[in-house]
């Protein structure tokens, strides 16, 4: 997880009219009360949004901070939490698919956009993404850790193995310093510390 440019999170133009106010329509118009537990969850309005989210992000999950193709609209609180916030841009983040399952029903995880510059990093060689206590507000030192375990991010096999992709194009030139930093930020800043050490 990264910081994220707030700046980059304004609501799109059309997004109140297409997304909020249907939404909107749709809830008043399908009461909770009225649909079968499971069955019938708010209609999708907010996946035409999804490449202006993904932009946002830089096209990087908001969780693995790695370049992510393809992503889904991930409502950070889920519908299931809060059903008033399903069609609220405030409440999206730009995720990696196999994430956004881990995370399911979870509310008691750290919101990406509460990451601040150094509070995780990777380490080299293992790869894994390790909290940086230090740099972490104590109040949320113990949420950041839960984060990692819950969404599988220190060194779950799927991860790992983006990770190792990234790396390993970099290693072998086909990926510059620069462009490791726009696909997988925190994999260039460890190489940038490695390289640091290892100066006389």
């Amino acid at each position: 997880m990264i910081e994220i440019d707030q700046r980059l999170m304004a609501e799109p133009a059309e997004f109140d009219e297409k997304c909020r106010r249907k939404g909107a329509h749709w809830l008043a118009a399908h009461p909770k009360a009225s649909r079968k537990p499971g069955k019938m969850r708010p209609k999708d309005f907010w996946t035409p949004f999804k490449p202006a989210l993904a932009d946002a992000f830089r096209e990087l999950c908001a969780y693995s901070a790695m370049y992510e193709p393809v992503g889904t609209v991930d409502h950070f609180l889920p519908v299931d939490a809060d059903e008033a916030l399903a069609y609220e841009w405030s409440n999206y983040r730009f995720a990696s698919g196999w994430i956004n399952s881990s995370k399911n029903k979870a509310v008691t995880i750290l919101d990406p956009l509460d990451v601040r510059e150094g509070w995780f990093e990777v380490l080299l060689p293992s790869l894994q993404l390790v909290v940086v206590p230090e740099r972490v507000p104590e109040p949320l030192r113990e949420l950041t850790v839960k984060t990692l375990e819950r969404l599988h991010l220190q060194d779950d096999e799927r991860v790992l193995r983006q990770r190792r992709g990234w790396y390993r194009k970099y290693q072998e030139g086909k990926l510059t310093l620069e462009g490791l930093r726009d696909v997988a930020p925190l994999i260039a800043r460890a190489v940038e510390r490695q390289n640091a050490a290892a100066l006389p």
